[in-house]
């Protein structure tokens, strides 16, 4: 995301206060405290507005740091405290297993949405977002 505000530039960045995400314990063997990236690829998640998205690269590529990869093993371990279902795969289908209460959160939220055509609802495809109207730049609220 090129021209992309680095997380110090935003509103709640780190010398900002923000809202703490709940606690979560760390996976056994990582003592106390969360992993730094971990931390940060929190941080950002908290900052997404509601009713909109970035994608696991977008964080990745914001923290110039890891990858989709990384980000999403952060959002498995970490990712339940905070706004997980703002942060999506590229091509905008919901998390697996998770699609019932992602899908509930986007609809509370107003996330743009690309419904399936008749042929595919038939044969189980559901939404999925519309990455092009929902994804955050980091710019605006």
């Amino acid at each position: 995301m090129a021209g992309t505000p680095r997380h110090e530039e935003l509103p709640g960045g780190p010398a900002a206060p923000r809202e703490a995400h709940a606690p979560i314990p760390p996976p056994p063997g990582q003592g106390d405290q969360l992993p730094d990236y971990a931390d940060r690829v929190l941080e950002v998640a908290e900052l997404i507005p509601a009713g909109r998205v970035m994608t696991y690269g977008d964080i990745a590529e914001w923290l110039e740091e890891g990858g989709p990869r990384q980000v999403g093993r952060v959002m498995a371990l970490y990712g339940g405290a905070v706004c997980w279902w703002r942060v999506v795969r590229a091509d905008g289908v919901p998390l697996p297993g998770q699609e019932r209460e992602a899908l509930a959160h986007y609809h509370a939220e107003g996330t743009p949405l690309r419904e399936p055509t008749a042929a595919s609802r038939r044969q189980g495809h559901i939404p999925r977002i519309d990455i092009r109207r929902a994804r955050w730049d980091g710019k605006d609220g």
